[in-house]
């Protein structure tokens, strides 16, 4: 990415969580814990869901995506976290800097508009169930996976480029675990109007528009569970999960993403970064598979042939 008048700060440094050792190792081991535990979860998830004929629905090909989606969104912030308890140099590059950043909002910005298809996926198999099988086919299901990531991707690249044009010519030190659009703008010493006006424009976008999908998606279920003669609690149990996920992950999200530069209780923003970076795609697998009859039973069938060919 090349940068306008090449910046005068070729490297930024990362605080992270700094302390006393017994601290640094402790929070090291939680990190590294729900590190493994999220790759495991969602990576199970994955194979589940791949090779289990039941599960070849829709509903189990987004939550695949989705789990395929956060074996990188924790991986774009966790190892490097994890690294720097041992390092005695926190600096990371520029570059290195505005490539993570790329990805992190990427896959933020995708996970947005995957969560929206997942909601339009639960609204016609709920509203519409005798056209349910017509209507979201195979070829539908791809494209707006697809759609996703290329709409997620697309928009990260059109922040950054605005972001990695801005000059930094004075502290180069990240009050952060990771780089993240607030502390990093905080940092320029240049005019960065344009690029503020431009990610907020785009994260509204980005926001909203699915956000408003998702609602009136859970409208119209809510509306049709209601109307419902006998069944409400079955029809609106397999949209309990994803309603979770959604709730949480706009929760956090739109509280650090509205106004980027109105934040500056750096710490706080490292307690709520850690909170949807790294919390939540931890326990989103347990929501999903929790409340999923299906789900669970093809982990039986996986731990019972486990157990048959260990015997």
């Amino acid at each position: 990415m090349d940068v306008e008048n090449q910046t005068w700060v070729t490297s930024f440094i990362l605080v992270g969580f700094p302390g006393t050792c017994a601290l640094r190792a402790m929070v090291f081991l939680v990190f590294l814990m729900a590190y493994i535990l999220t790759m495991a979860e969602n990576i199970i998830i994955i194979l589940l869901v791949q090779q289990n004929q039941p599960l070849h629905k829709p509903m189990y090909f987004f939550l695949a995506n989705l789990s395929f989606l956060e074996t990188w969104y924790i991986s774009v912030t966790v190892p490097k976290l994890l690294f720097s308890f041992w390092s005695v140099n926190n600096s990371i590059s520029f570059t290195h800097c505005m490539i993570q950043l790329y990805f992190f909002i990427a896959l933020m910005c995708t996970e947005c508009v995957l969560l929206a298809a997942m909601a339009y996926d639960r609204y016609v198999a709920i509203c519409y169930p005798l056209h349910y099988p017509t209507i979201m086919t195979h070829e539908l299901c791809f494209c707006l996976a697809l759609g996703s990531w290329v709409i997620g991707f697309g928009i990260s690249l059109a922040k950054i480029y605005f972001i990695s044009r801005l000059s930094f010519c004075g502290p180069n030190v990240i009050n952060h675990f990771f780089c993240d659009i607030s502390p990093v703008l905080n940092l320029s010493c240049t005019d960065m109007s344009i690029a503020e006006l431009v990610d907020f424009v785009l994260a509204l976008i980005i926001f909203l528009f699915p956000l408003s999908i998702t609602v009136l998606s859970y409208g119209c279920i809510l509306a049709t569970v209601i109307r419902m003669p006998t069944g409400k609690q079955k029809a609106f149990s397999t949209c309990a999960s994803h309603l979770v996920v959604v709730t949480i992950f706009y929760s956090a999200t739109i509280f650090m993403y509205a106004r980027p530069r109105a934040i500056h209780a750096f710490n706080m923003n490292k307690v709520i970064s850690i909170f949807y970076a790294i919390i939540t795609p931890a326990f989103n697998p347990f929501i999903y598979c929790l409340r999923n009859q299906e789900v669970k039973e093809a982990l039986k069938k996986l731990a019972y042939c486990q157990v048959t060919q260990s015997d």
